[in-house]
């Protein structure tokens, strides 16, 4: 069955094909040359210093909290309190969870979905020890607040910025305000690399230890001077040194080589998604049945999602989308105060509840963006839901 309105589309062109067949011909798949130009060229394109690439925006996630874990001077340590929104992806909060961390957590702002700032100092205890910023769906959150209120009480932030790669506040992309930015280059994301994802910092030891961490947790690919190991005389022992408790979430040639292609593209492909987004924006913003989401600073447009006003029954509206085949999601996994998992999270909710998070979670859902023109599938969305919410 065909869908008129997608939630994405493929972005690869001969290009990839070619970069594909490159890396098969040259015989080496395994993290090499390839893997480091990415995180390089992704790094400078972010102006930081540092870039580890991984197999998935999950894995990106992981890595950073485990080397918060096993920073020597700051350290995160079972039992510290980590302020974090109630509307994210799962695999935002897990590993504070596998790591022993109490979540707290802080509704969201209903227009840009990112963390309510008006709660950070209600959320911060004497336990508190990191803050996370999560840009939902191409959408900076405040970033500029979050870095800053991260100094004043000497925090790590953590900045997930898997759904916005592109997005600019007051000048600077997101991923680079916090102390490690990850990101996700699934499929669906701004670029893809079939599975894969990133890490920036420009602390050293934090790099080091996301290097370690990603492979098993030796030291092989760091260099004799690094922070985090005092040097053995033995090289041959050296190429078995285990220093951490680590994971395997390296990256292959193929991701790396196609993110170098992707990357070339993605101003484009940004560009593309804007005019999009004008369009749509031109379409919903001033009508009161639907809440859209506000601009903070510059979006990417992941994709669009809409919040209906409550007295539309969404299940009415979404089985309109459905048999109009118009693809749609609920907001990046909805509220997670509302899942089954929260049984397993150490937690508190700062306020006791998450009104606008239940409120998107209840009464939202997106639809897609990506590069190609859009107008008449945008268009066709209004008459929709014009039609349905009457």
């Amino acid at each position: 069955m065909s869908t008129f309105y997608p939630m994405t589309s493929s972005t690869w062109g001969d290009e990839e094909v070619e970069a594909i067949k490159k890396v098969v011909s040259s015989d080496r798949f395994t993290a090499g040359e390839q893997v480091a130009r990415f995180e390089h060229e992704f790094a400078r394109y972010h102006k930081r210093k540092y870039g580890v690439m991984v197999n998935s925006g999950s894995s990106a996630n992981l890595i950073a909290i485990a080397a918060f874990c096993n920073h020597r001077s700051r350290k995160l340590n079972r039992g510290d309190e980590v302020i974090v929104p109630t509307l994210a992806w799962s695999t935002t909060y897990s590993p504070f969870q596998q790591y022993g961390l109490e979540l707290r957590f802080v509704d969201i702002d209903i227009d840009n979905l990112g963390i309510d700032t008006g709660q950070l100092e209600a959320a911060l205890t004497s336990k508190t020890r990191a803050i996370t910023g999560v840009s939902i769906l191409g959408n900076p959150c405040a970033l500029d607040t979050l870095r800053a209120f991260a100094n004043n009480h000497n925090l790590w932030f953590f900045e997930d910025n898997c759904e916005s790669l592109d997005a600019e506040l007051d000048g600077e992309k997101t991923g680079s305000f916090g102390d490690i930015s990850t990101f996700s280059f699934f499929f669906s994301h701004h670029i893809s690399t079939i599975e894969g994802g990133m890490l920036l910092m420009d602390d050293m030891e934090l790099f080091h230890l996301a290097k370690a961490l990603r492979a098993h947790g030796w030291t092989r690919d760091l260099p004799r001077s690094s922070p985090i190991f005092e040097e053995k005389d033995d090289d041959f022992f050296e190429q078995y040194r285990f220093i951490i408790p680590g994971y395997n979430v390296r990256p292959t040639e193929i991701n790396a080589a196609i993110g170098l292609e992707q990357l070339k593209k993605l101003p484009t492909m940004t560009n593309i998604r804007r005019k999009n987004l004008n369009l749509f924006e031109s379409m919903f913003k001033e009508d009161p049945r639907f809440h859209i989401q506000t601009q903070n600073g510059i979006g990417s447009s992941f994709s669009f999602p809409i919040i209906l006003s409550d007295q539309f029954k969404r299940q009415t509206v979404l089985a309109n989308l459905s048999e109009a085949k118009i693809e749609h999601r609920i907001i990046t996994g909805g509220n997670i105060l509302r899942n089954d998992v929260m049984k397993y999270y150490n937690h508190t909710i700062v306020g006791g509840g998450a009104p606008n998070t239940d409120r998107a979670h209840y009464q939202g859902f997106f639809v897609g963006n990506y590069p190609a023109d859009l107008t008449i599938q945008v268009e066709k969305l209004y008459e929709i839901l014009d039609k349905a919410c009457r």
